[in-house]
């Protein structure tokens, strides 16, 4: 089962990142063959799909490059200045994983997959702009609802702040903020229904997750930046621009299962406001009892909104694709009460972009 799991998320790896795909490759053979890889993952036999097993692997052995932990490994990775050479990658490895087996056994047990991309901002801004535009013509109001932002899974919290990110587009198009350290270059195909130009206002942010990461430390920069596919390097200098902004603007991710804390935070007043609860790449993480309760909390919550104070549902998930190089698509969903409005809004890759803008549901 592992074995299949390991070589199931080096599939996932190989259009995007080829060292995390190599390596997940010769660790599931070293593991049917019971190598040290058996030892690293002890403990972990039977861990189920969701949890990812191989990219925590993975996620593991990055950071104890990221650390300064296994030099002769280092020179794979390109986050820090290495370049890989596949047909010696396994033989650097090897030596690393005997070494640090019990430090990264330990790693892999204690730590979720944390991949908290903040380039999902880009869609997110675009999508609450359609919810507050579309909440606002419900209602009858001229101007979109400011936004109540409930991100379940949240992880570090760095997609809290949308509004205080730049986006440029290919046409020249710019918009969000134009100082922010996180400047997102987005290749976009069509765009939202929405008024790009509007500024997208964020009145309250709030945040929960099962294993929060606390951004403002060393150690959460750390832990977030091993779970970026090493070979992406653009992608590892926008999460450090991210963590930097969300030093200077934190917002706490509290430790609660999300179903509860929802129940709690959809049971304040939000009248005036579009309360937009938002998850990406974390469903396929929760239990499926939790799931069940999760959508019983907002089915019993979306019975209550009115026009002054409506609920949106705003998700990022992903969902089996019928194309072996690339077997995941993911998709971009928006359901808005008391509207009864439900969306497909877009489809993008799970970090975010490029992305496809779906306009067919306006037709």
């Amino acid at each position: 089962m592992l074995v299949e799991l390991f070589r199931d998320a080096a599939r996932g790896c190989q259009t995007h990142s080829p060292l995390n795909a190599t390596l997940l490759r010769a660790a599931a053979d070293d593991l049917a063959a019971g190598g040290v890889t058996t030892k690293v993952m002890a403990g972990s036999e039977l861990d189920r799909g969701g949890t990812v097993p191989g990219l925590r692997f993975a996620g593991s052995v990055h950071r104890l490059v990221l650390e300064g932990k296994a030099p002769g490994l280092a020179k794979h990775y390109p986050t820090v200045g290495g370049h890989l050479e596949r047909d010696r990658l396994w033989a650097d490895a090897e030596p690393v994983l005997d070494e640090h087996a019990d430090m990264l056994r330990a790693m892999i047990r204690a730590n979720a997959v944390q991949t908290n991309e903040p380039a999902r901002s880009a869609a997110l801004y675009g999508g609450l702009l359609v919810a507050a535009e579309r909440a606002a013509e419900h209602a009858g109001r001229d101007l979109p609802f400011p936004v109540r932002l409930l991100e379940i899974g949240a992880s570090g919290g760095l997609n809290l702040r949308p509004h205080r990110f730049g986006y440029r587009l290919d046409d020249g198009t710019s918009f969000g903020d134009d100082a922010s350290p996180v400047q997102l270059d987005l290749s976009w195909s069509g765009r939202p229904r929405a008024d790009l130009t509007t500024p997208l206002t964020v009145a309250d942010r709030a945040a929960c997750d099962m294993n929060p990461v606390d951004a403002t430390t060393e150690d959460g920069r750390k832990h977030l930046s091993s779970f970026v596919w090493p070979d992406q390097v653009d992608r590892y200098q926008r999460l450090q621009g991210a963590i930097d902004l969300a030093q200077a603007d934190p917002v706490p991710v509290h430790r609660a299962e999300g179903s509860e804390w929802l129940r709690t935070q959809l049971a304040k007043d939000a009248s005036g406001m579009v309360t937009v609860v938002w998850h990406s790449i974390v469903w396929q993480y929760a239990p499926p009892r939790e799931r069940a309760r999760g959508r019983a909390v907002v089915a019993a919550a979306a019975a209550k909104a009115t026009k002054d104070a409506p609920l949106a549902l705003l998700v990022f998930e992903p969902r089996r694709a019928n194309d072996p190089a690339d077997p995941y698509r993911f998709d971009l969903l928006l359901r808005l009460w008391p509207a009864g409005i439900s969306l497909h809004l877009g489809t993008g890759v799970g970090h975010g972009d490029p992305f496809a803008w779906d306009e067919r549901h306006w037709v």
